[in-house]
């Protein structure tokens, strides 16, 4: 583990790991609630020294996106796990589909079951 940095009143490690209560405050949240969408499988942060969950941007960023799917779009939280699980298999595919059309076999192989957890996500 890196060694903490102290940057204005946010604990950061070089790697831009946030701690809870400050990932809490950044996005308006309760600590709870972030622990909540944690057992849902929603997001996972790593922990530090004394199992304190540390999120990273990427995961602070898909914080707002739940947030703005269950506040602004009305989506409750089984909605939000699908459309995840959906946008996890699309991200995952986008780089496939450049290897794909390089003639790369595996990578036609990859997507092909990328496109199969799709269908079954979307129960397809």
């Amino acid at each position: 583990m890196s060694i903490l940095v102290v940057y204005r009143d946010v604990m950061r490690t070089p790697d831009e790991l946030i701690f809870i209560s400050t990932a809490a405050r950044l996005l308006g949240m309760h600590p709870q609630t972030l622990r909540k969408y944690e057992r849902l499988g929603l997001v996972r942060p790593t922990r530090a020294v004394g199992s304190m969950r540390v999120y990273s941007t990427e995961e602070i960023a898909r914080l707002r996106l739940i947030k703005r799917l269950v506040d602004g779009a009305g989506v409750n939280l089984a909605g939000v796990q699908r459309l995840l699980g959906v946008a996890d298999v699309v991200t995952r595919m986008r780089p496939l589909m450049r290897e794909a059309s390089a003639g790369r076999a595996d990578a036609r192989r990859r997507l092909a079951h990328e496109l199969d957890t799709l269908c079954d996500l979307l129960g397809l």
